[in-house]
């Protein structure tokens, strides 16, 4: 019988057989980093975008704040020309109705009455005057009672004085200044 010796062949298909193993794995390594760069790669990516839409988003957020800051500043400013606007409103309601008060002063004054000082403090009028007497007071009162402008007359002092011979009465009244709206009547409550 003839021997054949196997061994060389067994040994070139072993050597094959670990080629082919290294191959096989060098293969799948490469594979692997391939697959492993590009998910890398895809992902640095993914970061990157989101990081600019992140700066993106945070210039909008910085521009509408200063957007914010500045309808803060002309809200502030609009109250304040509001406020300006309504003082002079105001005023300017308020203009007659000096010249009203000393209307109905001279209207209301009966003879024999002289008015030496007259101030206001708000809607209060405090007038000090001389009188012939008690009775002219009562009836300069009585006339600001019926005034449409003046109300609630209060004899704060009276002094009866005695000068060159003939009687006087110092008095000082408090009186209440009536606005234009309520002293005006209203032309809808008519109808």
């Amino acid at each position: 019988m003839t021997r054949i010796n196997l061994l060389p062949w067994r040994e070139q298909q072993r050597k094959e057989r670990e080629r082919q193993f290294y191959t096989v794995a060098g293969g799948a390594v490469v594979m692997m980093l391939l697959v492993v760069g590009y998910i890398h790669i895809h992902v640095s990516g993914l970061i990157d975008q989101q990081k600019g839409r992140n700066d993106f988003m945070t210039q909008e957020i910085a521009a509408v704040d200063a957007q914010i800051a500045e309808i803060k500043e002309l809200e502030a400013e609009k109250s304040q020309l509001l406020a300006r606007m309504k003082v002079i409103e105001q005023l300017q309601s308020q203009r007659p109705q000096m010249v009203h008060l000393f209307d109905e002063l001279v209207k209301s004054i009966p003879e024999g009455v002289y008015l030496t000082s007259v101030k206001q403090n708000g809607s209060s009028v405090i007038v000090e005057g001389v009188a012939q007497s008690n009775a002219r007071v009562s009836a300069f009162m009585r006339n600001i009672d019926q005034s449409a402008w003046m109300s609630s007359p209060k004899l704060n002092v009276i002094e009866s004085t005695t000068k060159d011979g003939q009687r006087a009465s110092k008095f000082v009244l408090d009186i209440k200044q009536i606005t234009e709206s309520a002293a005006a009547p209203n032309p809808d409550a008519t109808s």
